[in-house]
């Protein structure tokens, strides 16, 4: 999901894995600087960490103008998660 919003200290975009119960299984934050912080059930770093709320549906997420969602495949969302 893009977030269209304007403040380097928060992630233009969020990736996340969503589970069976439809509850944030991992998730990534990219970050305007290039860094990227990391947050699954164990682990989370400084400014993600997983919600305890359902996660909203791609159209759900797309009637608020500031994001933008889509569907990403297991694969890319793999890649990211592993990425530096």
């Amino acid at each position: 999901m893009i977030w269209k919003i304007d403040a380097p200290e928060e992630p233009f975009e969020i990736l996340t894995e969503i589970d069976e119960l439809n509850m944030e299984a991992r998730k990534v934050h990219l970050y305007p600087d290039g860094h990227r912080e990391r947050a699954d059930a164990q682990n989370h770093d400084v400014d993600t960490e997983l919600s305890c709320e359902p996660f909203p549906t791609v159209d759900e997420i797309n009637q608020d103008p500031q994001f933008v969602a889509s569907d990403m495949s297991q694969e890319d969302f793999e890649r990211e998660w592993n990425a530096g």
